[in-house]
């Protein structure tokens, strides 16, 4: 039920109709008894930027989720971006500190490193290879480098993207080891597939799988099916692992105590949406 004390999440991206996250959000409110709703709001890059100014002047608005096309441009519409943000060159979450300032932050990174901490794994001090250097990857990367790890590997078949993401990470974790040009991934404890392959049929695997320690830990990003033939081909090799859809679940809870509200679970969200 809908109120005149209703909190407003706006969900602003275009086209609507992939939109998951009010299947997610809402039915989770309403059974917690959170009077609040996230509401898709279709917007085209071109009214983008006054847009977001103009929703953000509403007086019953707690945040907004960002999504594609406008997670890059978001950046330099906003007064505060966290380092995270800064790093990936993306943001997805907005809200409005008590000066009226828009602050924002990137959850895609936090959703995978939430994921792998409370399924044994804690990053700090240890090697990890992402593999992929767009959105998600830089999201990924940036989150392990706020988690502590030691060492990053970068690799994308566009160099220059590898590149410039670990020239960025260097710049904001001048102690991070950071090295790119190679998904070989022998030797790390943790190995992530951020590239769309395994999205199609037939797709070839991001690495050489043979190379893959059995004691290494390895995360997908690809939601097409929670067993893509890169995680059946890492748990074969006898490797921890974490679906892709996991990493949209755990990243749920970080926005809901972004926007200030009651926390929740994975599982719960899951359940709710089952």
């Amino acid at each position: 039920m809908i109120t005149g004390n209703t909190l407003l999440i706006a969900h602003i991206g275009y086209p609507t109709f992939a939109f998951k996250s009010p299947m997610i959000y809402n039915p989770y409110f309403e059974q917690a008894g959170i009077d609040a709703v996230v509401v898709p709001m279709g917007c085209q890059a071109p009214d983008y930027p006054a847009f977001l100014r103009a929703v953000f002047t509403l007086t019953n608005i707690r945040g907004a989720l960002i999504t594609m096309p406008h997670k890059v441009t978001t950046v330099g519409l906003l007064d505060e971006v966290s380092p995270t943000a800064r790093i990936a060159g993306a943001c997805n979450a907005v809200r409005r500190d008590g000066n009226g300032r828009l602050q924002g932050d990137l959850f895609d990174g936090e959703g995978f490193v939430r994921g792998i901490r409370r399924k044994g794994l804690d990053p700090r001090g240890k090697s990890a290879l992402v593999v992929g250097s767009g959105g998600v990857g830089s999201a990924i990367a940036a989150s392990l480098a706020r988690a502590g790890v030691a060492a990053l590997g970068l690799f994308d078949l566009r160099e220059r993207a590898a590149e410039g993401l670990g020239a960025r990470l260097r710049e904001h974790y001048p102690a991070l080891r950071v090295n790119t040009g190679s998904n070989d991934p022998s030797g790390y404890d943790l190995i992530v597939n951020a590239t769309p392959m395994g999205m199609n049929e037939g797709d070839p695997l991001p690495m050489d799988m043979n190379r893959i320690s059995p004691g290494s830990f390895v995360g997908e990003v690809v939601m097409r099916t929670e067993m893509t033939a890169f995680l059946q081909a890492a748990r074969a090799r006898g490797c921890r692992i974490q679906v892709g859809s996991d990493m949209l679940y755990e990243q749920i809870p970080a926005y809901l105590e972004y926007f200030g509200l009651p926390g929740t679970s994975a599982e719960q969200l899951r359940a709710l949406a089952a």
